[in-house]
């Protein structure tokens, strides 16, 4: 899976609005990329049916449920020392329950449950509405398992509740699973095959999301350029769809459109991009609508086409290169960030250089860069040994990150002088003087509060820069407002 929230980043406790009813506590902390963290939303609003209210306090909880991400090593090694701490708490509180969910649930089922006996229910990204029988199950003393991959569920008829949020951004999935069997990702044995949720339930969540005041939204997806509505049913059955169906299918291009006119006032932005299924139309889609964000998340993992191969990413450098071109050219002031991977089995010099290259000919605003971790089950896990020593990936990590910087303080640089839109979203981290929000670029900008309020769109002079921030001061409300 590509990855859309930084590694670096803690799990989240999150919290809901208690209902007086509910006598339960539930405490849900979730790891790894977006998708996890909406999908821990759909989980708390099927719980909340069942009694249950969020806390942040993890001893008082009845039930803690921890969202897992498999995607590298490092962030099962973070869930594991999570587990252990609960354990701990459970120890002092036996009533307590603790259940993995998630890909990492559906990747170490039986290990969980059986072999460490470290947790009493375990359940897969798929299984979700089957929550509640499971903790029934749990509470007769028996340890509960759903790890069933679905064909069809996409959560599409469940209202998620939005969890310790700033009120103002929300993520909308619009697509689970992934037909796209890169050799180093488990995404497509954790969440199972593609399919595409109802646009017009899509539709009016984020009309429900503007009514409640929020301003900005995240369609989501393991590859939303592939989204593709028929109906209903997997992405890859759609060749034995009728030709109405055909004729009728909603493409992503076509969903951006729908949700761009549905709200012209709320910023629409997307995650994640395949560049093997970016079509022009989706480029034209953003140019045409003023609130889809100048910006896209646009993996390519290598730079290198020989790894690429064997990365089975269905896509050349040069294919890359021509998709970069007609994004310049459609949409100049377009952000892009991406995702690398240093030290692919077999990766040479020269293939890393072709990795560096490629950066400087895209020059990225920012980017999720990596050492290659080995995951089990794949098929490079499989069929490629992991070769390329650590000090080297190491080395070859470090010039990545060098060269990133360089290209991102220069692209900040550029915005100096100029005068860019932000959405205010938070308190900046450094001053309680200032607020932070991103422009549509998804560069972050701090600048003195004034008057202004989360939520407000606020026209920013920029003044100053470091190579992630841009510094400046409002010149007043945009016409967003």
């Amino acid at each position: 899976m590509e990855k859309t929230i930084d590694e670096k980043k803690q799990g989240n406790s999150l919290v809901m609005e208690p209902k007086a009813a509910n006598s339960r506590k539930l405490f849900i902390e979730s790891y790894g990329c977006a998708m996890n963290f909406s999908d821990s939303e759909i989980v708390a609003s099927i719980l909340s049916k069942e009694g249950f209210n969020t806390t942040q306090k993890l001893e008082e909880a009845d039930l803690v449920l921890v969202n897992t991400c498999s995607i590298r090593d490092k962030a099962e090694q973070t869930v594991r020392k999570r587990l252990e701490k609960y354990n701990a708490v459970k120890r002092i509180n036996p009533g307590m329950k603790v259940g993995v969910l998630g890909c990492m649930a559906e990747r170490l089922k039986d290990k969980f449950l059986e072999e460490e006996k470290i947790v009493d229910l375990v359940v897969g990204p798929d299984a979700y509405k089957d929550l509640p029988n499971l903790i029934s199950e749990v509470e007769e003393g028996r340890d509960a398992i759903n790890v069933i991959l679905s064909k069809e569920e996409t959560y599409g008829d469940i209202s998620p509740v939005r969890l310790q949020t700033n009120g103002v951004s929300a993520f909308v999935s619009i697509t689970r699973g992934c037909d796209n069997m890169c050799t180093f990702c488990v995404v497509p044995f954790t969440r199972g095959r593609e399919r595409s949720r109802d646009p017009q339930s899509i539709v009016e969540e984020v009309n429900d999301l503007a009514a409640k005041g929020y301003k900005e939204i995240t369609l989501l997806g393991q590859n939303v350029d592939s989204y593709l509505w028929y109906g209903g049913g997997l992405k890859k059955d759609f060749k034995n769809a009728t030709e109405i169906q055909k004729a009728t299918a909603t493409n992503f291009a076509a969903l951006l459109k729908l949700v761009a006119e549905a709200q012209p006032k709320m910023r629409i932005r997307f995650s994640t991009s395949n560049p093997q299924d970016m079509t022009l139309d989706v480029i034209e889609a953003m140019a045409k609508h003023r609130n889809i964000c100048n910006y896209i998340h646009l993996p390519v993992q290598s730079g290198s086409d020989r790894i690429l191969k064997k990365m089975n990413r269905l896509h050349t450098r040069e294919e890359y290169f021509n998709l970069i071109d007609n994004i310049k050219k459609m949409i100049p002031n377009c952000g892009i960030s991406h995702d690398l991977i240093a030290g692919f089995p077999t990766e040479t010099e020269g293939d890393h250089k072709d990795t560096l290259s490629l950066m400087e000919y895209v020059k990225y605003d920012f980017g999720y860069m990596f050492t290659y971790s080995e995951r089990p089950g794949t098929m490079a896990e499989r069929k490629l040994e992991d070769d390329v020593p650590e000090e080297v990936k190491k080395r070859r990590l470090q010039e990545i990150v060098d060269l990133q910087q360089k290209h991102s303080r220069r692209n900040t640089k550029q915005a100096v002088g100029t005068v860019v839109e932000v959405l205010i979203e938070k308190e900046s981290k450094k001053s309680d003087a200032h607020w932070s929000g991103r422009n549509e670029r998804n560069t972050v900008t701090v600048f003195p509060k004034e008057n202004y309020k989360i939520g407000d769109f606020v026209n920013v002079k920029i003044n100053d820069c470091t190579s992630a921030t841009l510094i400046g001061e409002p010149v007043g409300y945009s016409d967003n407002n």
